[in-house]
C-alpha cells in the first residue's frame, strides 16, 4: 500500500535511513512543492522502500535545482528499499500516482554516480539523460497506446 507521508514526525522517522541523501532536512521534504512515500506491508505496517519527490521547474542537475519549484517536472531524488524489489514497485506506484493526479510533463531521477543507480534505473526502465558534476538524471516514460489500442478499448466500454 502506498501511503504519503505528511507530518515532520513521520519524515524524521524514516529518513534517518536515506542512502543517498541524509543530510536534507525532514522540513524541506514535504515542503511546497516536495512529498514523501513509504510502500507500507499492510499486515505488518511497516515500511518496505521510501521515495522522495521534489516538483521543478526544470530537470535539476543538483541538489540546489530542486529549490526551484514548479510543476512540470518530478524528481525523484532519493529512494531506498528494505526488501527485494520494492524499491522497483514504489518507483512504478509513485510514477502512476503522479501522472494521474499532477499536471506533471516529466518524471526524471536526481541519481548519485555509483553503477548501482544506472543498474537500477536502466533496469527499470529509465533512459539516462544526462551526467553531471555530483549527480546523473534518468527519465522514465509511460507511453500512451496506440491509437489502434484505444480504439479497442473503447469499443469494449
Amino acid at each position: 500500500m502506498l501511503k504519503k507521508l505528511t507530518t515532520l514526525e513521520q519524515v524524521y522517522a524514516i529518513i534517518q535511513d536515506d542512502p543517498v541523501r541524509p543530510r536534507i532536512p525532514a522540513d524541506w521534504r514535504i515542503a511546497h512543492g516536495r512529498e514523501v512515500y513509504t510502500l507500507v506491508n499492510e499486515h505488518q505496517n511497516e515500511p518496505q522502500a521510501v521515495i522522495c519527490v521534489a516538483y521543478c521547474r526544470d530537470i535539476p542537475t543538483n541538489e540546489q535545482d530542486m529549490n526551484n519549484t514548479g510543476e512540470d517536472v518530478a524528481v525523484f531524488y532519493t529512494v531506498w528499499s528494505y526488501s527485494r524489489g520494492a524499491g522497483r514497485t514504489i518507483v512504478n506506484q509513485v510514477f502512476d500516482h503522479i501522472h494521474t493526479t499532477r499536471p506533471c510533463k516529466r518524471y526524471v531521477t536526481l541519481s548519485p554516480l555509483t553503477e548501482m543507480a544506472e543498474r537500477f534505473h536502466t533496469k527499470n526502465g529509465a533512459q539516462l539523460l544526462a551526467r553531471h558534476n555530483t549527480a546523473q538524471n534518468f527519465e522514465y516514460k509511460r507511453e500512451a497506446p496506440a491509437p489502434e489500442s484505444r480504439k479497442a478499448e473503447n469499443a469494449q466500454d
